[in-house]
């Protein structure tokens, strides 16, 4: 129920009012006002997917769902002229089925999924003038003008440089003011440190096409400085969880499609190298958060620099040198000492992750976890599309022949991965209420169309800042949707859309808690099994002594990914009534000894480089977690760290 908070994201404004708005308004002109109403939806559709990252990435987070959209609205228009109540139902079942259980995989499939239903819910049930040849390419090309405004576009900082870029020159060398006092406890071998030297003055020339990428490197970087404030005090684990939120961002805005295998620019070819030194400092940090002791304040100096260097484009500059007293700070020399060297002169090396094979993602899809989302999201919009039609047939709308609404509504409800359904229901209520009532104010004084196609553009410009909280993104769209609908030349509904969102919200409350066939909780389990699965394989492999940084590195962002997933579906579910909550209990204990045991693995690797040999504490821990793993899985999924 709270909303985000952060800065207005004015790029995404600026494309939201330049997406639907003018689309509409190039329709009217040209005397097509119907396909304007199908490409402004697809535009509309496209900002909601508009997220903040890098350029690459939103091809596939909004270009992926457009495309299912076009063959939810190719299906759904073409059964909805061709097939009758019963058979409509069956089909958009069905449909629904495939569209949930997809969205199980991830964000971008969730998205998917979402899309797909919904443009299939309005294919059938608003029917449209023109041909289907004409409708489906025109919401490719509503979905498609957004995204080349995404790509093409720069944003308002990429044009500028960044005042806390670093200006120095020459690789790492320790600063004088954060010299480490002489001290007998100090490491004996030779400080590796080459002598500063002359390098190149920093580029602050930015290149707005990885603008996305360059703030996402950098804050991995700050996140690893907050840990480092941060060890050996309470708020660590948080800051903990903050280095893997901010390591995942980065590793997706690096890792989006491409037509090449590598990075063909230097520029991404340095930020690839950026990002990969992050990662030893991030295990440093991890060990020292580990060891449950404050660091020197001087430590997290150095990584604030790179992250300033990271958003100015420039070299590292003079960095603050740790005491290298123990394994964990010597670890964190070293790695400040390989990341200067790679802002000095850095070539793209691997982004230490694994693409999932086609096997896996069915698998996915037809696990535990994807049978019970499928189930849930299809049996709903099944539902909703059963009442829409006894409603349609019965001729109990009205004026107006449209029942689209009611299973949109319905799609947007159920989804798990969105957020708990009682809390969604009272948010979409409560959005779509609002929204119709302005909307029938604005309806009674605006001109027609133009004073609608302006609504349409300055909603289209408020989606991005309403996407902080469901009731205020509820508000924006529906008005939206209603101008759409006017202009195409549908009568002023307001009072029916509230109606059918009731409704749609009773359905998704009773249908969604309803038992069904099967184990409940399965997404929770299936999430636990895989960070089980990636912390076992991380111990295995950090025990095993291999040589291999890389693959241990992709094994653990692998093992911290997992259970940030886990963590967020075990949250949504917890959030949930006690109906749906209960199934998914103790989950969350298990994933905070998932976590305690993948970070003392750290701490082991970062040991181990160093002396060859765990210390007692180190197996010790280890022991006890094992202990409290076997005792607290009970039910909770399968156990495999425990072989």
């Amino acid at each position: 129920m709270r909303a985000q908070r952060g800065p207005v994201p004015w790029a995404a404004v600026t494309r939201g009012a330049l997406a639907a708005g003018p689309l509409l308004l190039a329709a009217l002109l040209a005397g097509r006002a119907s396909l304007g109403v199908v490409a402004a939806i697809a535009a509309m559709l496209a900002g909601i997917n508009d997220r903040p990252g890098s350029r690459r990435t939103s091809v596939r987070r909004i270009g992926v769902p457009a495309l299912a959209g076009a063959v939810g609205l190719l299906v759904g228009s073409y059964a909805g002229a061709h097939l009758g109540a019963f058979a409509l139902t069956l089909v958009l079942t069905g449909l629904g089925l495939v569209g949930g259980g997809i969205s199980a995989i991830g964000p971008v499939a969730s998205g998917t999924g979402t899309q797909l239903l919904v443009t299939s819910a309005v294919g059938a049930g608003m029917p449209l003038p023109d041909p289907v040849w004409q409708t489906v390419p025109a919401f490719l090309a509503g979905a498609g003008w957004l995204l080349a405004l995404r790509l093409l576009l720069p944003t308002p900082v990429s044009r500028t440089g960044d005042p806390r870029a670093g200006r120095g020159r020459g690789p790492y060398r320790p600063d004088s003011r954060f010299a480490p006092r002489p001290d007998k406890r100090s490491d004996p071998r030779p400080d590796p440190r080459p002598e500063p030297r002359p390098g190149p003055r920093p580029d602050v020339r930015l290149d707005f096409r990885f603008d996305g990428e360059r703030a996402a490197v950098a804050e991995v970087y700050e996140a690893v400085a907050a840990l480092l404030d941060a060890a050996g005090t309470e708020h660590a684990g948080a800051r903990r969880a903050a280095l893997t939120a901010a390591l995942d961002h980065a590793q997706d805005a690096l890792a989006g499609p491409r037509l090449r295998r590598h990075p063909s620019s230097a520029a991404e070819r340095r930020l690839h190298a950026q990002y990969a030194a992050a990662l030893p400092l991030g295990e440093a940090a991890t060990a020292l958060a580990w060891a449950e002791r404050t660091v020197p304040k001087r430590a997290a100096e150095g990584p604030r620099r790179l992250a300033a260097a990271v958003r100015g484009n420039s070299l590292a500059g003079p960095l603050p040198a740790p005491a290298r007293t123990d394994p964990a700070l010597r670890a964190l020399d070293a790695a400040l000492l390989h990341a200067a060297e790679v802002f000095d002169r850095g070539r793209a090396p691997d982004l230490h992750t694994r693409r999932q094979s086609v096997a896996a993602l069915v698998r996915t899809v037809l696990g535990a976890g994807g049978r019970e989302y499928a189930l849930r999201a299809g049996l709903c919009f099944g539902a909703a599309v059963a009442t829409a039609q006894a409603l349609h047939h019965g001729h109990w709308y009205g004026a107006h022949q449209h029942w689209y609404w009611l299973p949109a509504t319905a799609v947007f409800l159920v989804k798990p991965d969105l957020g708990p359904l009682v809390s969604r229901v009272l948010c979409r209520a409560a959005g779509t209420v609002l929204g119709a009532l302005l909307f029938a104010g604005f309806a009674a004084v605006l001109p027609r169309p133009e004073g609608l196609v302006v609504l349409v553009a300055v909603c289209g410009a408020l989606v991005p800042v309403a996407a902080r909280h469901f009731a205020a993104q509820t508000t924006v769209v529906t008005v939206l949707v209603l101008a759409l609908v006017m202009v195409g030349g549908e009568p002023q509904a307001s009072a029916g859309r509230i109606g059918e969102t009731l409704l749609a919200c009773a359905i998704v409350l009773i249908v969604g808690h309803l038992p069904v066939p099967g184990q409940r909780g399965g997404g929770v389990r299936a999430r636990i099994d895989a960070a089980d699965a990636a912390a076992h394989a991380y111990l295995v492999h950090v025990l095993g002594e291999s040589d291999d940084r890389a693959a241990r590195w992709t094994l653990r962002r692998e093992a911290y990914r997992t259970l940030a997933e886990a963590r967020a579906a075990i949250a949504r579910a917890a959030a949930e009534l006690p109906a749906l909550a209960r199934h998914s209990a103790g989950a969350d204990e298990v994933a905070a000894v998932l976590e305690r045991l993948v970070d003392t693995t750290t701490a082991c690797a970062v040991h181990l480089d160093d002396t060859g040999r765990l210390t007692p504490r180190h197996t010790e821990r280890l022991a006890a977690l094992r202990d409290e793993l076997a005792t607290r899985r009970g039910g909770v999924g399968r156990s495999r760290t425990l072989a």
